[in-house]
């Protein structure tokens, strides 16, 4: 469990963990993102639910913070990891202060198993305090956050969309957020005050691969207009341009060859352009990927990301090859 958690912290000696606890804990820069916010706006924080203690430790570092969980266990494994007070009791029967700042991660299994929240959102969202954070799964149906005045902030570490989190009414500053963190840091992105939708035109000679975040929060039209960029068709993300698209949101491409979808011609054409490993993406079209994979057979020693999607309505293939490669 020590040698999985490197995926989400690098100090890893030491941790104690338990698997259902390890599955859920946010990642360290995820943590410490997060914290940074709470730590801005209060002096203490009660973590409910602090499972195996990743956010505690993040929030432990900047500000008062003391865990809560039901789990004796994963009470136990918080306070050690996280070095800071906590206590075993259920969420749901706790008197909280009316002045305190709580952030919650509810556990997203039910009897044991996935789905739903526990404590409910609901719950969660009736919390009778000054300040309410709850982490949620990115794919969270938006109809069931409340309408008045909670914002929804989407988190992407590198291209990977990890989590949501949900800022009461106190703390919101917008309806919708998109987060990228990377090595460099953290950046994010609002609705603007009036945004229109993005135009729509074929391909040019550089495209954009929005961040899960971005696309989630819906804010395609908002990065278009900030890069002078159209999509290749109005229900998929993709965003174009006669001029390179450098930004934090999204994978930056060059293409080299755009035509309509026909596993035959891809192939031919891959080799014409000498390549070898493939990056398959799909986006808007139907096809088993694995099977386009075999068909295609690359021996070349270029990499290259073939958008299998849709351009105008109609079925399309783009090669395109990383603008800054690693």
């Amino acid at each position: 469990m020590r040698r999985a958690a490197k995926a989400k912290t690098a100090d890893v000696d030491g941790l104690l963990l338990t698997r259902a606890g390890l599955e859920q804990a946010s990642s360290a820069p995820v943590a410490r993102h997060r914290a940074a916010r709470i730590a801005a706006a209060t002096e203490s924080v009660i973590d409910l639910c602090c499972g195996i203690g990743f956010d505690l430790q993040a929030l432990s570092e900047v500000t008062h913070a003391v865990g809560i969980d039901r789990d004796e266990t994963h009470a136990i494994c918080a306070a050690h990891n996280a070095g800071a007070p906590t206590a075993v009791a259920d969420v749901r029967d706790l008197q909280l202060p009316a002045d305190a700042t709580v952030f919650v991660d509810p556990a997203r299994r039910q009897d044991g198993r996935r789905g739903g929240y526990e404590p409910a959102l609901q719950w969660c969202f009736g919390l009778d305090v000054q300040r309410v954070a709850v982490k949620v799964a990115p794919g969270i149906d938006l109809t069931l956050v409340p309408a008045a005045g909670w914002e929804v902030e989407f988190v992407a570490a590198g291209r990977a969309l990890k989590e949501a989190c949900l800022w009461s009414p106190s703390w919101s500053t917008t309806t919708r957020r998109a987060t990228v963190i990377d090595a460099s840091g953290a950046v994010t992105m609002t609705p603007a005050a009036e945004t229109r939708d993005a135009p729509v035109a074929p391909p040019g000679s550089y495209l954009l691969d929005p961040s899960p975040a971005v696309t989630r929060a819906g804010l395609v039209a908002e990065l278009a207009a900030g890069l002078g960029a159209w999509q290749i068709d109005p229900q998929i993300a993709f965003l174009s341009a006669d001029h390179p698209l450098r930004s934090p949101f999204g994978r930056a491409l060059r293409v080299e060859a755009s035509l309509p979808f026909s596993v035959k011609r891809l192939a031919a054409t891959l080799r014409d352009l000498d390549v070898g490993p493939v990056d398959l993406r799909r986006r808007g079209l139907a096809g088993d990927v694995d099977d386009i994979r075999r068909r295609l057979r690359t021996t070349g020693t270029r990499r290259a990301v073939v958008m299998l999607t849709r351009v105008v309505n109609m079925p399309w293939t783009l090669v395109c090859f990383d603008l800054d490669p690693a």
